[in-house]
């Protein structure tokens, strides 16, 4: 059975869906990004990125218009051979996640399956989530393989990282298995075969792992912090050339939509038994407690406006998504006399200019570590837990 388009991808517009169709566009595939934001459809189908990610934009000049349109028209899930699904778990207002969500919005965009199509998962599903889709396509969907091929990269890395780093890939079906395999070779260095369930489990341990990591650097910190010595200092001198304590971070905040939410996913998964995850959750999550409660040591911050550099989750983005920062400015709310927060690259409403920030704070805190502030001037105290300025990162 013929297809018009090579793939489709269901919230094709966001972070994750536009890097993969830019990927695969830019590889001479057929691609066509369906998603119910019409602002993010229009501005894709303008040459317009909707969000910053470097390198996106040279891709979309060359393939915007030929090799990839944007609909919010859902009859296009019939144009596709593969329709890949980047509609992620959330976790609700109890911490809990919905493992229903990606077969509920699946089972809504049923009629526009067509038989001979493949199925791919791509975003972080819960454990258990590809066998209830491949159960729903079974009974309503005739002719659908599925397969689980979960995204690895890195917001600002996004189209390097889909090129070089492997992807995995995983089917029930030895064919399933075969199709996604030869799509992703279009794009990847790498393929490595899994079960599904593996994969689901794989995905999760990827970011869970990482924010462990991110604890361990964190409690260090303040600990070194307590006892009146500089992590930073002492980091630097215990991983030079000294491999096995190479991968030991630096401090800072340890957010966005992936690292929190994949760890609560998977103590949820084990019972709440996962207690080192929950430690992790306690550690990064307090971390901007920490820097308030050792701040009111040194300050009056009743009498004081601080400012905060950085609402981004991360350096070099435009994404706040489950950003501490956003903690931080909640509570030196209730501490300071006043707060001002900016960002080059935040669209928010409250966030002001730079210099204004500067002139007007009498403390400063870099929350997101942006290129921007490496020359930050001034007289007033910086508290820099990410050794942006090279001064070091005790408080």
């Amino acid at each position: 059975m013929g297809f018009e388009r090579d793939i489709v991808i269901v919230g094709g517009c966001g972070h994750v869906g536009l890097p993969l169709g830019l990927a695969f566009a830019d590889r001479g595939l057929r691609v066509v990004l369906y998603d119910i934001d019409k602002q993010k459809v229009a501005q894709v189908n303008d040459g317009i990125l909707p969000a910053s990610e470097p390198g996106a934009q040279e891709v979309l000049d060359r393939v915007a218009g030929s090799f990839l349109v944007a609909s919010s028209d859902p009859t296009v899930l019939s144009t596709a051979e593969h329709v890949v699904i980047v509609i992620g778990t959330p976790v609700g207002a109890h911490l809990a996640p919905d493992p229903q969500a990606v077969p509920r919005a699946i089972d809504e965009l049923a009629e526009y399956f067509r038989e001979g199509q493949l199925l791919i998962l791509r975003s972080t599903v819960y454990p258990g989530v590809t066998a209830s889709v491949e159960r729903l396509v079974e009974r309503d969907l005739v002719g659908v393989e599925v397969a689980f091929c979960p995204e690895r990269i890195a917001e600002g890395r996004a189209l390097v990282e889909l090129s070089e780093l492997p992807q995995l890939v995983a089917a029930r079906s030895p064919y399933a298995m075969e199709r996604a395999t030869r799509l992703f070779e279009t794009i990847a260095s790498k393929v490595v075969q899994l079960n599904p369930e593996e994969a689901e489990l794989a995905k999760l341990f990827t970011n869970t792992y990482r924010y462990i990591k991110f604890a361990a650097a964190n409690q260090l910190y303040m600990i070194a912090n307590d006892f009146g010595c500089d992590y930073e200092r002492i980091r630097q001198a215990l991983t030079d050339d000294y491999p096995r304590a190479a991968d030991l971070p630096g401090a800072g905040f340890a957010a966005g939509p992936c690292l929190l939410k994949d760890t609560m996913q998977l103590a949820n998964f084990d019972d709440n038994r996962f207690t080192l995850g929950h430690a992790s959750m306690a550690i990064n999550e307090g971390l901007p407690l920490y820097l308030v409660s050792r701040l009111e040591k040194r300050f009056h911050l009743a009498f004081m406006t601080v400012g905060i550099l950085g609402m981004a989750f991360k350096a070099e983005s435009d994404d706040p998504r489950s950003s501490l920062a956003y903690k931080l400015k909640r509570v030196l709310g209730f501490k300071a006399e006043r707060v001002l927060t900016t960002d080059p690259f935040v669209d928010d409403p409250d966030v002001v200019p730079l210099d204004e920030v500067v002139a007007a704070s009498d403390l400063l805190i870099i929350a997101a570590p942006h290129a921007a502030y490496r020359d930050l001037q001034t007289e007033r105290p910086v508290i820099d837990i990410w050794n942006l300025l090279q001064r070091g990162v005790r408080i």
